[in-house]
């Protein structure tokens, strides 16, 4: 028998997986067949859609005093995230926002020492100091003119990836309070109102009538796989590991973004990506492991005292 904590880890492996091909299959919506901002309303309405459907079948009330939090999950955890996450994206190459988001256990640790008092250790130091180095080299890099990435479009996926720390750390008392379906649908409808008015515009200039199967295989994939499954995946790990453990699976994503920018590099003469995937790109990738090794493992001899 699987135990729940298992469970969560194989939810964690599926989540960031599902990710990785996200950046992809995402970065071929955008711009040509749809804006960003559009995306990210598809996104945030259609899992919303399917949450509602999921809460039917369990009645749980939320006390009044939790809207607040759950107010401020929604606006962290689905509109800024999403909204920074897509238009980063956009902007900037799969390879440096999958690599960039890797940073994200790095920001947790640094909010759950002032939100939630857990301490600072000469190795988790070390570690904050190592990966905070790669992904802000990386960053640096998109105004490199090397392969498809930006400094913008770098910065909104930072920004993302902080947003995303905030949310773990704040939303885990309410996994604690409530099902994950009823965390997800208060986090969704908050989320929903706070993107409604930079988002709209964007979805009522989209050409839905140039969409071919392909496109809408696409968008199919990017609300169900990376919106509806990972948040749902990610809730129900929260139950049964800390946000930190959650945030370090996070090093899975670019593996599988690279994985698949190679590939199509080498299957496509004049792919856009060629360049993406550079020597000193690599080494801030193994800085930030390093950094979130350091980070989520137990403490090591030489750290010892």
């Amino acid at each position: 028998m699987i135990s729940n904590k298992a469970r969560a880890h194989i939810a964690l492996l599926s989540v960031n997986m599902i990710y990785g091909a996200n950046y992809l299959i995402a970065k071929g919506l955008m711009p040509n067949k749809l804006e960003a901002s559009a995306l990210v309303f598809l996104r945030i309405s259609g899992a919303g859609v399917l949450f509602f459907i999921l809460k039917l079948f369990s009645k749980e009330k939320v006390d009044r005093k939790d809207i607040p939090r759950l107010a401020l999950c929604g606006f962290l955890g689905v509109a800024a995230n999403q909204f920074f996450s897509m238009n980063g994206l956009n902007l900037t190459s799969p390879v440096d926002a999958a690599i960039i988001i890797t940073a994200m256990p790095i920001y947790t640790v640094i909010i759950s020492r002032f939100l939630l008092k857990e301490p600072f250790t000469v190795q988790r130091i070390v570690g904050i100091t190592l990966g905070g180095s790669g992904a802000v080299l990386l960053i640096y890099l998109g105004n490199s003119g090397l392969g498809s990435g930006s400094l913008k479009g770098n910065i909104f996926v930072a920004i993302n990836a902080l947003a995303f720390a905030f949310y773990l750390v704040i939303v885990k008392p309410m996994m604690s309070k409530y099902k994950p379906i009823t965390v997800i649908i208060w986090t969704f409808l908050f989320g929903f109102i706070f993107m409604f008015p930079f988002c709209i515009s964007p979805l009522l200039r989209t050409n839905f009538a140039s969409f071919e199967a392909s496109n809408w295989i696409s968008l199919l994939y990017v609300i169900i796989g990376p919106t509806f499954l990972a948040y749902f995946l990610n809730m129900f790990a929260l139950q049964y590991v800390k946000p930190t453990v959650s945030s370090s699976y996070i090093y899975v994503q670019p593996a599988v973004a690279m994985i698949l920018v190679a590939l199509i590099s080498y299957l496509i003469v004049d792919s856009q990506y060629k360049g993406d995937i550079t020597s000193v790109k690599l080494l801030c990738c193994v800085l930030i492991f390093i950094g979130v090794y350091l980070i989520s493992s137990g403490p090591i001899k030489w750290f010892k005292k």
